[in-house]
């Protein structure tokens, strides 16, 4: 078995546990919802990324002898409540939003069903997960959305923690990048990786051209030579010469990207380099890869605003208890009242609809409980847009893997054609889609 997740976990989900044991409520059927109530950022359209991870990460959601040794010494719960917990698996129901999805204001992304003692203690583990892995996957769309057709590398590792640079490089690929510079997310997820040289390759050699052509003897002509390391135009003359105009590409990492590329593309094509391809790299975001929309740029690799989320870098998901069961056997929908921080109560089934393929509403409906629960074919016009994730307490392995990033790589570039046309802009505004709440049944 892997290490064990289950303490990637808050103290008051387990204090709460311990009081639901002593109170008897512990057993009591609710249904628990992860959701955003708006877009973080003034953004238009949210992508949901992490539900592979967090299908995985549950498998090891399992309190071990360390991890009980731990609460019992740190004094954390009551014998009672470590007793439980030797012996916690989650039994319950998972269904939400397939990874690589839309989502918007009050989508349902995740919803958890089982006893409050199973469904509570994983609040902290889904939310960690989803805001971080969504986050990065809303910024990677809109910048894939700004390339259009060119690929992206993400190769922003170093700007952010190791384990966290491994899952933003998962969610990066999933909304539209073509590979990253991380091997262990090469390893562990089967993302394509790239990487040639840096600054210091150059440095560490008595010339320019000396640095050039041990690149090539090692790589080959395919490769790309970073040619900014000193003077632009000397270094593409460079490499031309070293290489002959056979050469992979260039790469960019200062200066002024829109008037560089062009020098450096007349330059090329000067020297007969008319296939020597033009990377950019150099504090990219969303916003500067739209500016070079014009320019004679072939492929652009992006580090730190990517894996901290061009500024967001959580996507502000909740998680909230939204229906129990009461003594007498029926539900309830129940939900926090005040006034900043309100939402909605009740199960819910989501819906797309749309209008010759275009997205026009979430379409939600609420139900207190299971006896309405709304179904695909009181909507025909509309897409479902929940899938089971969890059965009894079993994963659903087709989510997990590299299997599964590539499923929800697919999944995002395909719904991201049914957003209408004002939601492909960059600019800060309100959602693509309105949500719309409704009554099941």
């Amino acid at each position: 078995m892997s290490a064990s997740t289950a303490l990637l976990t808050d103290r008051y989900e387990l204090t709460m546990l311990e009081a639901a044991l002593r109170d008897g409520t512990a057993d009591r059927r609710c249904v628990f919802e992860l959701f955003g109530r708006r877009l973080s950022g003034g953004r238009r359209f949210g992508v949901v990324a992490g539900t592979g991870r967090l299908l995985a990460l549950m498998r090891d959601f399992r309190f071990g002898e360390d991890e009980l040794r731990f609460l019992r010494d740190e004094k954390v719960v009551d014998a009672a409540t470590v007793a439980y917990l030797e012996a916690y698996r989650f039994g319950g129901t998972i269904t939400g939003y397939r990874e690589g999805e839309l989502y918007f204001p009050g989508s349902p992304i995740l919803t958890v069903e089982g006893t409050f003692a199973e469904a509570v203690i994983l609040e902290t583990l889904a939310l960690s997960v989803l805001n971080h892995d969504s986050a990065v996957a809303t910024a990677a769309a809109r910048m894939s959305i700004a390339a259009g057709d060119r690929p992206l590398a993400e190769m922003g590792s170093r700007r952010a923690g190791e384990q966290s640079a491994v899952a933003a490089a998962r969610a990066a690929y999933i909304a539209g990048f073509g590979a990253t510079s991380n091997l262990e997310a090469g390893r562990t997820w089967g993302i394509p990786t790239m990487g040639t040289a840096a600054h210091s390759w150059t440095l560490l050699h008595d010339t320019e051209e000396d640095a050039f052509r041990s690149q090539i003897a090692a790589l080959g002509v395919g490769t790309t030579l970073l040619v900014d390391t000193y003077d632009i135009r000397e270094g593409v003359a460079t490499a031309i010469r070293v290489a002959g105009t056979d050469l992979g590409g260039v790469r960019i990492d200062s200066g002024d990207l829109p008037s560089m590329a062009a020098h450096v593309r007349t330059q090329l094509d000067e020297l007969g380099a008319t296939a020597t391809r033009i990377t950019v790299t150099s504090d990219l975001d969303e916003y500067a890869i739209a500016a070079l929309a014009a320019s004679p740029v072939d492929a652009y690799g992006v580090g730190t605003s990517v894996v901290t989320g061009s500024g967001t870098p959580t996507a502000g998901m909740v998680y909230k208890l939204v229906a129990r069961q009461r003594s007498d056997g029926g539900w309830v929908g129940v939900a926090k009242a005040s006034t900043d921080k309100a939402s909605t109560g009740g199960r819910k089934a989501a819906f797309r609809t749309l209008e010759h393929g275009t997205a026009t509403s979430e379409l939600i409906a609420v139900s207190d409980g299971f006896e309405r629960v709304e179904t695909a074919a009181q909507h025909p016009d509309a897409r479902p847009l929940q899938v089971s994730l969890v059965v009894d307490g079993e994963p659903d392995a087709a989510h997990e893997g590299s299997a599964g990033v590539e499923a929800a790589r697919r999944h995002q570039l395909r719904v991201r054609e049914e957003l209408p046309v004002r939601g492909l802009a960059l600019s800060r505004s309100d959602p693509a889609i309105p949500t719309v709440f409704v009554e099941a049944g």
